[in-house]
């Protein structure tokens, strides 16, 4: 296939309907309710109508083969949902709704029409997965996969959270119990590392992600929730960088660890809990509440989304993020570490 025949069946199998208005064209009238696309994949760009009564909430996201993924612990399918399940959860750390988003594919040139369709067959089933439209990209050769994919989405003013914002008395907690991706990466390596239920449950996370938007944009709408951010380079990195943004520090308490990664941890022989913060893309939200307001907040959660709102510890004022009454050591992921 040549490009422009790629370029075509990737529109066909993102949004058959949508691919074929962008091509045929549209009137104010056709206007997409959802992501109001009016000209998507196709052109030489792409062309939305943003609300008047949000934000944008812009950001990118990379995986690179070698980095990111191996190709002997995921598919390329897998790969692609991966990428954009991690754009999408920097939307839901900010509250926001998926919009749009555009995909750039750069793979190497030997089989380069069934790479970029089959990380578009899980690019495309995540983005159906969270209502968001692919309305644009680039495709590339590259002497490994690469993908990059940039995510658009929107937020009342009054509900964008950030980085920034929380304070001393503030209760950290997290969405979600933590390191079954990390047990995931540990079982595509070493088969048998974790078995039945948990160890599906540690590929699961590993491979194809859930983005916490819908968690994302409860927690946005509370106004005693003072900051936020996703959970993706490990609880011991996050903390520190939510904990710097907000010019304080942390004490932590309490560490949820998923069962797969408690089991995995303790065939490694490593301490459970420190398997669990050395992990990462877990993909749940970090999330700091005003203390009066905990109890209350994490009561609605748990009767929304049928799991807990667990607490991992306390904002204080001297810097510093501390665990088990000493400073906590940096466990997480770091690109150039």
């Amino acid at each position: 296939m040549t490009e422009d025949e790629i370029v075509k069946a990737i529109a066909a199998l993102c949004d058959p309907v949508r691919s074929r208005r962008a091509v045929e064209g549209l009137s104010k009238d056709d206007i997409d309710s959802k992501g109001r696309v009016i000209i998507g994949i196709g052109d030489d760009a792409a062309l939305w109508q943003p609300s008047r009564s949000h934000r944008s909430v812009i950001s990118t996201d990379m995986l690179v083969e070698g980095v990111h993924f191996r190709r002997d612990t995921m598919s390329l399918e897998d790969a692609g949902w991966r990428a954009m399940a991690a754009a999408l959860s920097d939307l839901a750390a900010m509250g926001a709704r998926p919009v749009l988003a555009t995909v750039a594919l750069g793979v190497p040139a030997a089989n380069a029409q069934g790479e970029i369709m089959e990380l578009y067959q899980g690019i495309a089933a995540a983005a159906r997965c969270f209502d968001i439209a692919i309305a644009g990209g680039d495709l590339s050769r590259c002497d490994l996969v690469t993908i990059s994919i940039t995510v658009v989405g929107e937020v009342r003013p009054s509900r964008v959270k950030r980085r920034a914002g929380a304070g001393p008395g503030d209760v950290l907690a997290v969405t979600g119990a933590l390191g079954a991706a990390r047990a995931g990466l540990e079982l595509a390596s070493q088969r048998g590392l974790v078995e039945g239920a948990d160890g599906d449950a540690a590929l699961q996370a590993f491979r194809r992600p859930t983005p916490r938007i819908a968690e994302g944009r409860f927690l946005g709408a509370s106004v005693n929730v003072t900051a936020m951010m996703d959970c993706s380079d490990g609880l011991s990195t996050d903390a520190r960088r939510l904990c710097a943004a907000s010019d304080c520090g942390a004490v932590l308490e309490a560490i949820p660890v998923a069962d797969s990664a408690r089991d995995a941890g303790q065939r490694l022989g490593e301490d459970p809990e420190g398997f669990a913060l050395a992990g990462g893309e877990d993909f749940e939200l970090l999330v700091t509440v005003r203390a009066r307001a905990f109890r209350y907040l994490a009561g609605r959660y748990e009767k929304r989304f049928k799991k807990k709102l667990l607490r991992v510890g306390a904002l204080r004022k001297a810097r510093g993020v501390e665990w088990q009454g000493a400073p906590l050591d940096l466990l997480g992921w770091d690109h150039f570490a």
